[in-house]
């Protein structure tokens, strides 16, 4: 692990280019959302923190999930939060607003949260595989 001597963010590669600027405030964040939005982002963490340690990283524009590298990503919306889970391959599900394909074992999922109960079952299948790929254990 490399840590940027500026941010004191961490990264898998030593001298990863990054957006190097202080982190925000995680309820800054949810300040213009309906209270269930908020709900639906604690019920992710709280399924996140079951598998492992993980850091929250609230950026400027997004709430990021990181163990050796960000795994998720997540932006409050008014009434919903969009977010994202990279995985090693391609899932199809109809959830899935939108799959973008960066390299092989990594592939973006966005999808949609309304409330703390849409983190179902689906849902935290995707943050387990999506913490593995944070972890890099596909690399092992």
């Amino acid at each position: 692990m490399w840590t940027c001597s500026t941010c004191a963010r961490t990264f898998a590669a030593a001298g990863q280019v990054h957006t190097c600027r202080p982190l925000g405030d995680l309820d800054g964040h949810f300040a213009r959302s309906e209270p269930q939005v908020r709900a639906a982002f604690d019920a992710v963490v709280a399924a996140v923190r079951a598998l492992g340690p993980v850091e929250v990283l609230p950026q400027t524009s997004r709430i990021a999930l990181h163990v050796r590298m960000s795994f998720a990503a997540f932006t409050a919306r008014r009434r919903w939060l969009d977010g994202h889970v990279v995985l090693g391959e391609r899932h199809d599900h109809a959830r899935f607003r939108r799959i973008e394909e960066f390299s092989q074992h990594n592939v973006l999922h966005a999808f949609r949260l309304h409330g703390p109960d849409d983190v179902d079952t689906d849902v935290r299948a995707w943050l387990a595989a999506a913490y593995r790929i944070g972890r890099q254990e596909h690399r092992a």
